[in-house]
């Protein structure tokens, strides 16, 4: 994934209630019921065996060696309390929208005569809703980084450089070279 899909990744664990389980067992087990039981897919989903996946369920093995322990982790917070996210998701696209933190190289098209280099900038901005709802419906549709980095780019751009329509009429800007993004809803 890029910095953009990260972002919000770690945005959807800050809404979580409850941690996720713990133990490779629980884990697995918790991937079983949500594919209402069938450890065949759980086991497609995770590159495994479905003898694996099932020796993990009975409690026969306990510790899974390290590529396997990150993909169940990374599938579980997939899945992990999706009504909680939903619900998170839907405010933000409905009403509060969302916070995005980002250390990037922000250059511009302009008017002849302005500063239209681009250089790194630290900026912090409320997005309306209407970017927080256009950036979950983009994920959802499996977006490419590019596209989701330039609906960030457009919601800084029309909120933080045109200050909402106030000022700089015209003016496009870039958004490379992110050093990080941190966002939350």
């Amino acid at each position: 994934m890029g910095k953009i899909a990260d972002g919000l990744e770690a945005a959807d664990r800050n809404v979580f209630t409850r941690p996720i389980p713990k133990s490779a067992g629980a884990r697995m087990r918790f991937l079983v019921r949500q594919a209402k039981g069938s450890t065949k897919a759980v086991a497609r989903r995770l590159g495994v065996s479905q003898r694996t996946v099932q020796r993990y369920v009975a409690g026969q093995r306990k510790h899974p060696p390290k590529a396997l322990a990150e993909a169940l982790e990374r599938e579980v917070r997939k899945e992990w309390q999706p009504r909680v996210r939903r619900r998170a998701e839907k405010r933000a696209a409905t009403s509060t929208g969302i916070a995005v933190e980002a250390r990037a190289r922000f250059g511009f098209t302009a008017a002849p005569g302005s500063t239209d280099d681009g250089r790194m900038r630290r900026i912090t901005q409320q997005l309306p809703p209407v970017y927080a709802r256009r950036l979950f419906d983009a994920r959802a549709a499996g977006a490419s980084e590019r596209e989701l980095r330039d609906i960030v780019a457009e919601g800084l751009q029309e909120v933080y450089f045109k200050d909402g329509g106030r000022r700089a009429p015209g003016l496009v800007v870039e958004f490379t070279d992110i050093d990080y993004v941190e966002m939350s809803y």
